[in-house]
């Protein structure tokens, strides 16, 4: 119980079971939208849908400040493409938030005239291009963390130099799909937080691939995804060192 006061206390915590609802709303209602006598039940599950977005919006707002403040720290990494992909990552997540302060001001009548579509879309788009750079970060992290594990699983004294090391994980990539997949998963096995990371920001990339039309799905596999995400991210936030460090 402690622990849960303690996870609820966080805006991010907060945030995390607002989308959670949201999304399982959004699977419910997809599951029950053709089966008779149950549009009652539907248009209440949309109805909290829309709630927990408003919600979330509400959680959201002052952290374009927070992004462009990571974003900063991010173009003092050592490494060129974390850094990169990195600060380009949170640079449009500080759009996105803007974006998304636009639609919650319109939805609740400040500004009615803000052009909702229009800036949904330009929200898609930043978030989008944030997960983007996210997962190529992810697949950095992931080759140098295969590169790693390849290294060590050789004996100790057999220590080859730097462009042997090199050219001995290119061959496992090239060596076969088995042996490729044996290293991933024993890399992925020993790196919890960055198969987490992957995951997330895989399952996040479903909405705004539907939305910008590059990839259509349907609200089940939407919500689907979104439950996933939002599980990683609960567990991230109650278990800080599953968080990937960058």
């Amino acid at each position: 119980m402690d622990a849960f006061v303690r996870f609820s206390n966080q805006t991010q915590g907060r945030e995390r079971l607002f989308r959670a609802t949201q999304y399982s709303c959004m699977l419910l209602s997809y599951v029950l939208e053709n089966k008779s006598a149950r549009e009652e039940v539907v248009m209440k599950l949309k109805q909290l849908e829309s709630s927990m977005s408003s919600g979330r919006k509400l959680f959201r707002l002052g952290n374009m400040v927070h992004a462009l403040v990571v974003a900063r720290q991010s173009n003092r990494l050592p490494e060129l493409v974390p850094r990169f992909c990195l600060t380009v990552s949170n640079l449009n997540r500080a759009l996105y938030f803007v974006c998304d302060t636009l639609l919650w001001v319109r939805s609740v009548g400040l500004f009615p005239n803000i052009d909702k579509r229009k800036w949904r879309k330009r929200a898609s788009k930043c978030y989008y291009y944030s997960l983007v750079m996210n997962l190529a970060e992810d697949l950095y992290q992931l080759c140098c963390c295969m590169e790693k594990t390849a290294r060590t699983e050789k004996a100790p004294e057999d220590v080859p130099p730097r462009g042997q090391r090199a050219r001995r994980f290119v061959s496992h990539l090239m060596g076969g799909l088995q042996p490729f997949l044996f290293l991933l998963c024993l890399t992925l096995r020993r790196h919890p937080p960055l198969l987490l990371d992957t995951l997330k920001n895989l399952c996040d990339l479903s909405s705004p691939l539907d939305r910008l039309g590059i990839y259509k799905t349907n609200p089940g596999v939407i919500g689907l995804c979104g439950i996933i995400s939002s599980l990683v991210g609960i567990l991230t936030v109650a278990s800080p060192s599953l968080r990937l460090k960058h």
